[in-house]
């Protein structure tokens, strides 16, 4: 297995409040507002989406400067050049759709926390056999919330899981209750009302 300092950071913050953000935008700086809010409401981690632009790892570190106490990852990561730019914008994570082991490679090169995408049986093995600490269990929605805990009679143990794709806050204590780690929450937050049941979400987790 291949040992990645960052990584037991990460993972012990999420244990203590298992949930992320996932926030897209052009360029980082348009989430500023986001970002406020959401650190206001006291939560620790949010993932920003990669994106092509030429200043998004400076942007990306002037955000973690004006908001020290989130922890910031990457998400959304496809290719090298993205794990690269996520290293160089000094995130402390960076999560994956997919499986790809040139992405984990690089990233373990740098030293960053890599979550891949998983969806089969087969995926977890690859992810286990590659040494990946962390998953992401993608899209989870179609897959049900006692998905991931009927992969453990045949595969054994299994990595830190983090349920993502198609979940809203509703969703997150039943999913942790199922099995899963932690989970990620993205788009069901646009609609009327979602950002006040987050922020009910991280009151009872906080206090759980």
């Amino acid at each position: 297995m291949i040992a990645i300092a960052s990584f037991p950071p990460f993972l012990d913050a999420l244990r203590r409040q298992p949930l992320l953000v996932v926030l897209r935008a052009e360029q980082p700086r348009q989430l500023e507002p986001a970002l406020a809010a959401l650190d206001a409401m006291g939560l620790v981690h949010v993932e920003i989406s990669w994106q092509p632009h030429p200043d998004w790892a400076i942007q990306c570190r002037a955000l973690q400067q004006a908001h020290p106490r989130l922890r910031l990852g990457a998400a959304s990561l496809c290719s090298p050049e993205a794990i690269r730019a996520t290293a160089a914008a000094g995130l402390g994570y960076g999560v994956s759709p997919v499986l790809i082991p040139e992405l984990w490679h690089e990233a373990c090169r740098l030293d960053l926390a890599l979550v891949p995408g998983v969806f089969t049986p087969t995926e977890v093995m690859q992810a286990r056999q590659l040494g990946c600490p962390a998953v992401k269990l993608f899209p989870a929605a179609s897959l049900g919330s006692h998905y991931w805990s009927r992969l453990r009679r045949p595969l054994g143990a299994l990595p830190f899981c983090i349920a993502a794709g198609g979940l809203a806050p509703h969703d997150v204590r039943p999913w942790l209750q199922a099995g899963v780690d932690a989970v990620a929450l993205g788009g069901s937050l646009d609609r009327s009302g979602a950002m006040a049941e987050l922020k009910a979400l991280i009151s009872e987790l906080r206090s759980r």
